[in-house]
């Protein structure tokens, strides 16, 4: 959280096209393909679908209400590490900690342009063991039932 919490989150690359998706309720979702679909997906095909997000916990500071989902994706080596950041609405884990986020888009912007906020609501936050290889932005593992 130290080296996340001191960075900005990092734009995503343009995407042009976008594949429907499917019914799953939740939707898992990576890090940055949620921030794609918010920011660049003019179907807006997120809006009030429940998607499910991992990552780790990274504090807003300045806001109480709100904390950031965060992974830090290395492709090479440490010197190319980037961030990638969702503000989660709602009450904030301790930072640190690997959490799977289930809700909805927090609405803020326009959906489907840059100005859109890549942010969540809220509904369920569980703690899960850190992945195997947390420096990835790979798709969450759904709860079995």
């Amino acid at each position: 959280a130290y080296t996340a919490s001191r960075e900005a989150p990092r734009a995503v690359d343009r995407q042009s096209s976008f594949d429907p998706l499917p019914a799953t309720s939740p939707l898992p979702l990576t890090l940055s393909d949620f921030t794609r679909r918010v920011q660049q997906d003019r179907t807006q095909a997120v809006r009030g679908r429940t998607v499910l997000l991992t990552g780790f916990v990274t504090p807003d500071k300045g806001h109480r209400d709100s904390w950031y989902l965060t992974r830090i994706i290395l492709n090479c080596c440490a010197a190319d590490a980037q961030s990638v950041k969702v503000r989660v609405h709602g009450a904030a884990p301790p930072a640190n900690t690997w959490v799977s986020v289930t809700g909805t888009w927090h609405p803020g912007g326009t959906l489907g342009t840059a100005s859109a906020a890549a942010a969540l609501d809220a509904r369920a936050v569980r703690t899960i063991d850190r992945p195997v290889n947390g420096y990835t932005d790979d798709l969450p593992l759904v709860p079995s039932r």
